[in-house]
């Protein structure tokens, strides 16, 4: 049995995942979570930054629980996390500030701001990503436009994943997935623009070649393991941008399947050999990131169960606990298809009264007004689902395909409603799980660079060989599709 460790971070919580294989009836794979932690961000005056260091004790503190639940041999370790976000270094290799969260509101006006020195046609063309004022682009540019010294002093710039790498290794490598989200690579050559960089007044000299996921990438160093405790660990850079580890975990037979990778984000696509970049994906804002083995992730970004989660933040901080037994409950007895949400609406970015927020969308746009905690939530399933289907039918526009059915992993996975509404609201089947697709596919990865599995294909093979897949059957087709119209007149979809 061969064990390896994954840290899998999300934007609200992380953990240390135990990958364990052994070659029995094909290939099986059990995974163990050893520690799980808070991802919380911290407000300072106007700024919103992400804890790294608490992040990097977290996860000194998982190897520590790892050890101490006797996993005594771990072959390899890999991080995944979320995109777009980035540390600075400066030349003495210390960062030289917190990282900013991607919902701080100092990319606020920045679309328009790089619209007057580039076009978007010409910059979509060029990057083939989706246009988000959270983009690495932006944040960049932002803090040009802010004149800040980071920009002068920054010697490195890492991405999350590559960053808490380095501070356990202290070796810089730039990883390809993660570096994608970026808005400043070419998809062909995949590495980075420098002549767009050198168009946005962008230092080209703090950006590192992006390597192929897989690559190894250091050693935990001595002072680290003499802290928790620990032999040396090789360090692998995995597909380090969380979605693109989680699409690796898709149980699919076939190389044609669209998925939903489902958390805080709706991230829904598929896997495509070549970039799609044309004036129909720039007119849906489609995105095209890293994957790997020279593949592309056609996919577009959806607001997911951030909405749940802010909903549940909101009432815990005015003293009603909601637990997950209790959102189902509401959600279950709640009248579902009453009113509906674009999830993509501005509004909902970053208010400080979510639930507020979204009574007053349904007042703007003349609908009933939901005005208890089942029907919000209720609001947002159906919301969410029928902006799955909104979203499949546009990226199947684009490859000229119909998949049979929607594969949904991550946190979602789990979501029964949401899965059950997804089904409706698409008309097809969908197929549930793994929940922890993101952490398999960095564990996937992993044994891919020891040589203990073969291909991507393999490892889902053993990914449909180990974990269980829950089938959803669509159900009152005829009431979704109304709703389907409806939704799309509501939000002017």
């Amino acid at each position: 049995m061969v064990n390896v460790l994954a840290f899998d971070l999300g934007a609200s919580s992380g953990r240390a995942v135990l990958g364990q294989l052994t070659q029995e009836q094909g290939g099986r794979l059990t995974v163990i979570d050893t520690h799980r932690f808070p991802n919380d961000p911290v407000r300072v005056h106007n700024h919103l930054h992400w804890d790294i260091l608490r992040l990097l004790h977290e996860m000194k503190q998982a190897l520590i629980q790892t050890r101490l639940q006797g996993h005594q041999q771990i072959a390899s370790l890999g991080i995944d996390a979320w995109g777009v976000d980035f540390g600075l270094l400066g030349r003495s290799g210390e960062l030289l500030a917190n990282p900013y969260h991607y919902r701080d509101g100092q990319t606020a006006g920045m679309l328009e701001e790089v619209d007057q020195t580039i076009a978007r046609g010409e910059l979509f063309a060029r990057t083939g990503i989706q246009f988000m004022a959270i983009n690495t682009l932006y944040q960049l540019y932002a803090l040009k436009k802010a004149g800040s010294p980071l920009l002068d002093q920054a010697e490195t710039l890492l991405f999350i994943p590559e960053l808490l790498r380095y501070f356990l290794t202290a070796e810089r490598h730039s990883e390809w997935t993660i570096a994608s989200t970026s808005q400043l690579c070419n998809p062909y050559s995949r590495t980075w623009d420098k002549d767009l960089l050198a168009q946005l007044g962008l230092p080209a000299n703090i950006f590192l070649e992006p390597q192929e996921p897989g690559t190894r990438a250091g050693m935990v160093l001595p002072a680290v393991c003499e802290e928790v405790g620990i032999a040396s660990i090789p360090v692998i850079a995995v597909a380090e941008h969380d979605t693109a580890s989680a699409v690796i975990a898709v149980p699919a037979e076939s190389t044609d399947f669209a998925y939903l990778s489902c958390g805080t984000w709706s991230l829904i696509g598929t896997e495509t050999p070549q970039p799609v970049i044309n004036e129909q994906a720039l007119a849906l804002n489609i995105t095209n990131e890293g994957g790997i083995n020279g593949t592309t992730r056609l996919l577009k970004n959806i607001t997911g169960l951030w909405l749940l989660q802010e909903c549940r933040r909101v009432w815990s901080n005015e003293g009603k606990q909601i637990s997950y037994a209790d959102e189902r409950a509401h959600i279950a007895t709640a009248q579902p298809l009453q009113c509906f949400i674009n999830p993509d609406d501005p509004m909902f970015v970053n208010p400080s009264h979510m639930p507020r927020q979204i009574q007053q969308y349904c007042r703007q746009t003349e609908q009933c007004v939901p005005d208890n905690a089942g029907d919000v939530l209720r609001c947002i399933i159906d919301s969410l689902a029928l902006q799955h289907r909104l979203v499949l039918e546009r990226i199947e526009g684009l490859v000229q395909k119909r998949f049979a059915g929607l594969h949904i992993v991550g946190g979602g996975a789990q979501n029964v409603a949401l899965c059950q509404c997804t089904a409706n609201a698409l008309g097809r089947v969908v197929w549930a799980g793994p929940q922890e697709g993101t952490a398999i596919g960095n564990v996937l990865v992993q044994y891919i660079a020891l040589g203990e599995i073969e291909s991507v294909q393999h490892g889902r093979r053993i990914v449909r060989n180990s974990f269980p897949i829950k089938t959803y059957e669509p159900e009152n087709v005829d009431a979704w599709e109304k709703a389907y119209e409806q939704f799309r007149q509501v939000t002017r979809q």
